[in-house]
């Protein structure tokens, strides 16, 4: 597991302080003991496949861990000024409100209808005001950009965005920081090596598996 995981925006092992090496302890032995990562066939929101799926859920069900990531992940952008945070629905809601809290700002979410990534339930992002993107898990970022757009849409500034897991590298116009770098490898549908295995594929966060 530690080859496959890696605390990114701290300083190597050597260099860091005793406050952050014990978070990140922390952080592994709660994936251990929370059990977030699963182990079968899945059919990520990214359309990619892979024998790993990271259920940050399974962590932000308790809060004061939900409160401990969402504090470690403002502290990256504590030095910045932050008017409000928007985070992606249904992931990203409990870590975006324990983003905000940490920064003493307001808390939004965006959610799917019908497909498409929407700002509803009369939430508000003004013109000119400052935003921090917060997202649980980034796979390809697919989401993220959707939301970019809408932000962009109300003439709001992006100042960043923040994620608490990054499965594979992915590239934004924007500053981009990431709490932890899980590398679980995926796979494109059409050379997944578990189809080939005709491995059954579940959906999560769903009941619909084929």
């Amino acid at each position: 597991m530690d080859k496959k995981m890696r605390l990114k925006n701290s300083p190597p092992n050597k260099n860091r302080n005793a406050g952050t090496r014990a978070f990140f302890a922390d952080v592994k032995r709660w994936i251990e003991e929370k059990k977030a990562i699963e182990r079968g066939h899945f059919v990520l929101a990214s359309g990619f496949h892979s024998e790993f799926y990271f259920q940050a859920q399974k962590l932000f069900q308790h809060p004061e861990i939900a409160s401990r990531i969402g504090g470690a992940m403002a502290d990256l952008w504590k030095r910045r000024k932050i008017d409000k945070v928007v985070s992606l629905a249904i992931g990203g809601i409990v870590l975006g409100q324990e983003v905000a809290r940490h920064l003493g700002v307001c808390h939004i979410f965006l959610e799917r209808k019908n497909g498409e990534l929407l700002l509803r339930r009369s939430f508000e992002i003004g013109k000119g005001e400052r935003i921090l993107l917060v997202e649980d898990v980034i796979t390809t970022g697919g989401s993220l950009k959707e939301a970019i757009k809408i932000i962009k849409r109300k003439k709001a500034k992006i100042i960043g965005i923040a994620a608490f897991v990054s499965r594979r590298k992915t590239q934004f116009a924007y500053p981009l920081k990431i709490l932890l770098d899980l590398k679980l490898p995926v796979y494109r549908p059409a050379v997944c090596p578990l189809c080939r295995r005709r491995v059954k594929l579940s959906v999560p966060g769903t009941k619909a598996s084929k």
